[in-house]
């Protein structure tokens, strides 16, 4: 499968693995839809993009993904820009970990808001004009948080299987249709993200997710992007999550006997 004059949408697009999978589309001459909350953001994105891809075809989107109105005007703003979607990727989420009492449920609610309904409201938007057209691709970033759930991430990982739930579920029903779904389970990823959710982070939850090692926004756009050529349902970076996607049910007591081993050895620290 060949990028090169596919119009691609990318939420969260401004930083992170969506900005990695930006400059990665881009050098494949892929047209880009870049869409983000902040402006100033995206005209940072579109630097680094020309600078690194001189010539790229790139539109910036303003879009709050918590707002379906918003969504649906933005989507309209891009195939204006740059046709018909041919692959939405839906990067845009944030993390705020902590321990469960601790946290506010306005931090639960507007996780959800955004890593959830922010996925959901942009797949609405694509799939029928895909399934009209008969081609396309809808990728999902999930987390490997969305595979089991983990200390500190009471927030976070509810909504990334949320995300993980409907790509399942709509994977059936579009199959046969020619539009792909693609799942993406990232582990820790060298982003500014991640430096944000350190600054909260319980030591446990540390611990934990130590395990599988950080991983650059590069490698993980590379691997979502094979993944989207070969028409994969599941991505899944690196042996462990690998591992955790195919095995999860089998191995989660397994799973959480050592993820509880850690987190008392994080503690007593």
């Amino acid at each position: 499968m060949s990028f090169r004059g596919q119009h691609v949408l990318i939420t969260g697009g401004s930083s992170g693995i969506g900005l990695a999978l930006a400059l990665q589309l881009a050098s494949e001459g892929a047209k880009l839809s870049l869409l983000a909350r902040d402006p100033r953001k995206l005209e940072a994105a579109k630097n680094v993009l020309l600078e690194k891809v001189p010539g790229a075809n790139v539109a910036l989107i303003p879009c709050d993904v918590t707002k379906q109105a918003d969504v649906g005007d933005s989507f309209g703003a891009a195939e204006k820009a740059n046709g018909p979607i041919d692959i939405l990727i839906t990067s845009a989420g944030i993390a705020r970990p902590g321990y469960f009492g601790e946290l506010p449920i306005e931090v639960h609610e507007r996780t959800m808001a955004v890593n959830y309904f922010g996925t959901l409201y942009c797949v609405k938007a694509v799939t029928p004009g895909m399934v009209g057209r008969g081609r396309g691709s809808i990728v999902m970033i999930s987390s490997g948080a969305g595979l089991v759930g983990l200390f500190g991430y009471t927030a976070y990982s509810p909504s990334k299987f949320a995300v993980r739930g409907l790509a399942e579920s709509l994977r059936g029903e579009l199959a046969g249709t020619g539009v792909a779904v693609t799942l993406v389970y990232p582990p820790d990823t060298d982003t500014p993200q991640l430096a944000d959710e350190n600054l909260t982070k319980p030591l446990e939850t540390k611990a934990i997710t130590a395990e599988g090692g950080l991983w650059t926004a590069d490698d993980v756009a590379k691997a979502t992007l094979d993944g989207v050529r070969a028409r994969r349902f599941e991505v899944a970076p690196g042996f462990q999550l690998w591992a955790l996607s195919w095995l999860h049910s089998l191995i989660a007591p397994l799973l959480r006997w050592r993820f509880d081993r850690l987190a008392a050895g994080a503690k007593k620290r």
